[in-house]
């Protein structure tokens, strides 16, 4: 019941682990606003979840952000789910293919928060993305891995310059979302297995489960300045 009509925000909610985030919330009781670059996809969204509003906004245009923010009286919990997987060694990759993961996950989260902050009352929160690649890097996905513990890192950091406005940060190992079909493609289900085969838990986490997490520290409000790993210990293995 602590999401009863309370305002949430869920940038980059029209799929995945955003997707099941406000879903989630609504079904709280929340009043949710899903965001996202396809106004497609967000429709689609507002089709399966009912009512709920969106707003179409490129999280690394700060403007667009700071206008869809400007429209709100208040915001109680954001969630920041956008960002995006960039691969490529760092001697073969330009700097404009690697920046885009640091635009996304570092750089339009600092858009939200900038926009949301004096929104959002005292116990409010934001949630940022981190990730599996924080701990356990792997060659060829190197600015991913500094993207996702910039994410971390701003939890952290920002818990103590926000406050008391909470700030913290899920960490999604491999989770089946729409992202990786286009990474994989046919190939995807049996890349998941081999993964699984590796992890303590012997399975994936689904979107909803790491949604389940978000969920818990927007409703918990002893939390701030923490990371929640949901990847199924996959980071000690």
């Amino acid at each position: 019941m602590q999401l009863a009509e309370k305002q949430v925000v869920v940038v980059g909610g029209s799929q995945g682990i955003g997707y099941e985030t406000a879903r989630l919330a609504a079904q709280a009781g929340a009043k949710v606003t899903i965001m996202g670059r396809s106004p497609e996809k967000l429709q689609a969204a507002r089709d399966r979840l009912g009512e709920v509003q969106t707003a179409v906004v490129d999280i690394t245009d700060a403007a667009a952000v700071h206008q869809a923010f400007a429209a709100m009286q208040h915001v109680d919990h954001v969630y920041i789910a956008a960002g995006s997987f960039v691969g490529g060694k760092i001697l073969d990759g330009a700097v404009d293919h690697f920046r885009a993961a640091l635009e996304s996950r570092l750089w339009g989260s600092v858009h939200v928060i900038q926009s949301a902050a004096s929104k959002i009352p005292a116990g409010g929160s934001v949630t940022l993305t981190g990730g599996l690649s924080t701990d356990r890097p792997v060659a060829g996905a190197w600015v991913t891995a500094v993207a996702t513990a910039a994410a971390e890192q701003m939890s952290r950091a920002l818990a103590v310059e926000l406050s008391p406005i909470r700030i913290n940060a899920v960490a999604p190992g491999w989770t089946d979302t729409p992202m990786w079909d286009a990474i994989f493609g046919e190939a995807k289900q049996g890349a998941f297995q081999e993964v699984a085969a590796k992890i303590p838990t012997g399975r994936l986490a689904t979107a909803e489960e790491v949604a389940s997490a978000v969920i818990f520290l927007m409703c918990n409000s002893a939390i701030t300045g923490e990371v929640i790993h949901t990847d199924g210990g996959h980071r000690y293995v």
